[in-house]
């Protein structure tokens, strides 16, 4: 039970982290790589904030440190037509000294003498908290992306993402739609790294390894589930696949004869295999086409 509690936990914390990269992967079609960067930072500016006794505090100051990381980036690409994967490359790098700085030159933080979000809810214990206050954040946060996107800025981001050119042709300045997705992106991707310090009582510059990946994970396995049809499933598929994705890693990882370290090469290997399944499916679907061809010849 505690094992299934625990993965719903990380599952939705994690989930605001994957409407983020929703934005910019599938929303914006776009690959940004400042995402292991700006997860750092707003795991390292809440864990900052928290130590100084203000938690709540910390999840706001995370939130403008991401879309702060998400706006370089935008601008990299947008002003100075930097190919989109350098910019990101240049953002996350510049960032981690930035972190560092952030947690007074040490990689890490402790926060277990500090007051979190998850111990000033009066009426509930902390361990009911941990469970409760992740699925207020992940309902609150899908919500509001979801009601941005069905207005205007919102569906002038959406038609960038579908077809660049021919919204240049429509007078919509597709710059500043790109750099504000960017910065969306990267406060939610941010938001999510400061949950997920004062969640695990401590910062750890290392903690955002191969976040990337978690994110696409849990992106595409909801897909696979729900497929791709509309941006409200989409949000709701990708807070679903971080879900699925983070049962799937703890069921690996307790019952796998593979040790700890190996969990990254199994969050690789499941990301492999989900981007490759529609290929996979067609290259099957030509085989048996092939077949019964030659079945009636």
């Amino acid at each position: 039970m505690k094992l299934l509690i625990g993965s719903l936990q990380l599952g939705l914390l994690y989930g605001v982290l994957a409407l983020g990269i929703y934005i910019s992967f599938r929303i914006l079609s776009t690959p940004d790589l400042t995402t292991e960067g700006s997860f750092a930072f707003g795991l390292s500016v809440s864990a900052a904030v928290t130590a100084t006794g203000h938690p709540v505090l910390a999840l706001f100051a995370a939130l403008l440190a991401g879309a702060c990381a998400g706006a370089v980036t935008g601008i990299l690409q947008t002003r100075y037509r930097i190919h989109p994967i350098l910019s990101g490359i240049i953002t996350m790098s510049g960032l981690y000294s930035v972190n560092l700085m952030v947690l007074g030159g040490s990689p890490n933080l402790s926060l277990v003498r500090a007051q979190t979000i998850f111990k000033l809810i009066p009426f509930l214990s902390k361990n009911d908290a941990m469970t409760v206050l992740p699925i207020v954040m992940a309902v609150l946060c899908g919500g509001l992306i979801t009601l941005l996107f069905h207005t205007h800025i919102g569906m002038c981001i959406r038609a960038v993402g579908d077809n660049e050119e021919m919204v240049r042709a429509s007078s919509i300045n597709v710059d500043v739609c790109k750099i504000i997705a960017f910065c969306l992106s990267n406060a939610l991707i941010a938001l999510s790294g400061a949950l997920i310090a004062q969640y695990q009582g401590y910062a750890d510059i290392s903690s955002s390894t191969g976040i990337l990946v978690v994110g696409l994970a849990s992106v595409i396995i909801g897909e696979a589930i729900f497929g791709r049809r509309g941006v409200t499933l989409g949000f709701i598929s990708a807070l679903t696949g971080s879900i699925i994705y983070r049962y799937i890693i703890a069921l690996a990882t307790r019952y796998s004869p593979l040790d700890a370290y190996m969990l990254k090469l199994v969050s690789a290997v499941i990301v492999g295999f989900t981007l490759a399944m529609p290929a996979i499916k067609r290259n099957a679907a030509l085989s048996r086409q092939k077949r019964g061809g030659k079945r009636h010849a």
